[in-house]
């Protein structure tokens, strides 16, 4: 079925920002993006899913391995005990020290629907293609795999801007008509809001056409 996402600004990488934009998708594909009344005109047949704040890209998360690997996603059931936070450093390892196979797949299954309310789409390897919860949970998540990026410091965040960087850097691939259709959709009212410290709201992602999140 045909989607137009739509949102007041429009941000594709690579090309100029589309002020009342939208991305029109076909399948797991981009079928076009524009102007709102051009993209609707052109495909008057399709659903239109109206976002607020500024649609990207999907964005590219660079600490994937120690996110999953290193640090312990906590199921909700153990948020009294544990909290709602990723434990790392010694909280990991005192609980790795005792985890089986089970809750440790259950943690990396957790870890990347985390990752996709941040709106991530793609993962920079390498990732341990000899772990066989690792490699089972990312193939089944749909998330895409890219070349490492340059090793960044300081301790890895579920949010892939928290490391600093701008959008060009953090998009996992500018929109492209005909290219893969991962995007991610901020509530906040200019692009300078998805960047410092401040909170920068994930409404929604869509993996390959899929909508996989949406926080309203």
């Amino acid at each position: 079925m045909l989607t137009i996402h739509a949102a007041p600004l429009v941000l594709p990488v690579g090309a100029a920002a589309v002020a009342d934009g939208a991305v029109a998708v076909d399948g797991d594909r981009i079928a076009a993006f524009g102007p709102y009344e051009e993209v609707v005109a052109a495909y008057p047949a399709a659903r239109v899913r109206r976002w607020p704040g500024l649609l990207t890209p999907g964005l590219r998360q660079d600490r994937a391995l120690e996110l999953l690997t290193r640090c312990y996603h906590p199921d909700p059931r153990e948020s009294d005990e544990l909290g709602e936070l990723p434990l790392r450093g010694e909280e990991f390892e005192r609980l790795a020290a005792t985890m089986d196979t089970a809750r440790r797949a259950g943690s990396v299954r957790r870890g990347l629907q985390r990752m996709l309310r941040h709106g991530t789409t793609h993962l920079a390897g390498p990732l341990n293609a000899e772990d066989p919860a690792l490699r089972t949970a990312v193939s089944r998540s749909g998330l895409v795999l890219v070349p490492p990026s340059p090793a960044r410091s300081g301790p890895p965040d579920l949010d892939p801007f928290a490391a600093g960087g701008d959008l060009a850097r953090t998009a996992g691939a500018p929109l492209t008509v005909g290219g893969r259709a991962d995007l991610a959709v901020f509530d906040v009212p200019d692009e300078s809001a998805l960047y410092g410290g401040g909170p920068r709201p994930c409404v929604a992602t869509v993996l390959a056409g899929r909508l996989v999140h949406r926080s309203r």
